[in-house]
């Protein structure tokens, strides 16, 4: 996954199932390499308490209202599903989508979401520990389950913690996302490559997606030259629904600098 490639986070809040339908419809047919959605329970900006809908239960709406474009999670949370199940699951989604499926994972940040739905919330450090332990379950699981995946189902690890994040990205992830301007993308950059040294992996092999602000999107620019090859933007339901102008903007950048 080394080519240049763009793609949008749909975030599944205020708003009804019919506009993010329409956004992920919207956004392949606009020229998204990948369609987003989010793993939370409720809005993270807004209305707290506002219309929101589950990660999940999405990306298999999104496998079946899309034909081409790479779907997943910008990222799922480490602590809210079983690693076997959500193997299972995403493994199901997967072929749903014929084979399009990206497992974004994090750690977890959000306490409302611990606090509400009953997970333990502990410490980031406690977090990123069950991450590091969750992830061989899960692709244990992913390696045993008949039918296997129909698509390579690569693995985005969501984070940039430079002691413990990017050493699981170095051990891990197919994927690295991050957020930030060129000059926090290169010295998270150089401290991945660290990690990587230190496990003997070639930092080469891990595809950079890192997110850009819809009124900045001329930072595209720098962060390619500086080693990024997947972008992405977001956009929320509020305010009379979702806005892709700022994807047609980097949807013909992408295809001007090809």
């Amino acid at each position: 996954m080394t080519d240049l490639n763009v793609g949008v986070q749909v975030r599944p809040q205020h708003s009804g199932y019919g506009g993010m339908r329409r956004a992920w419809v919207e956004a392949e047919e606009i020229g998204a390499d990948m369609v987003f959605t989010w793993d939370h329970f409720f809005p993270l900006y807004g209305d707290a308490n506002g219309k929101h809908f589950e990660s999940l239960a999405l990306q298999a709406a999104m496998a079946e209202a899309t034909e081409r474009a790479r779907i997943g999670a910008l990222v799922m949370c480490n602590s809210y599903r079983n690693p076997h199940y959500l193997a299972d699951a995403l493994r199901t989604v997967d072929h749903i989508s014929g084979g399009r499926v990206i497992v974004g994972l994090g750690s977890g940040w959000f306490q409302r979401d611990y606090d509400e739905y009953g997970y333990e919330f502990g410490t980031a450090g406690a977090r990123l520990r069950a991450l590091a332990r969750d992830l061989p379950r899960f692709k244990s699981r992913l390696a045993r389950l008949n039918p296997p995946p129909l698509g390579p189902m690569p693995l985005m690890i969501g984070g940039t913690g430079e002691r413990k994040t990017l050493r699981i990205v170095a051990e891990h992830a197919d994927l690295w996302h991050g957020f930030g301007d060129v000059e926090r993308y290169r010295h998270k950059a150089s401290v991945l490559a660290q990690h990587c040294a230190a496990v003997s992996r070639n930092p080469a092999e891990i595809t950079r997606v890192w997110g850009v602000s819809a009124d900045r999107l001329e930072s595209a620019d720098e962060l390619r030259a500086a080693g990024v090859t997947h972008f992405t933007i977001g956009t929320g339901g509020e305010r009379g629904g979702y806005d892709l102008g700022p994807l047609r903007e980097l949807v013909q950048w992408r295809d001007a600098a090809r």
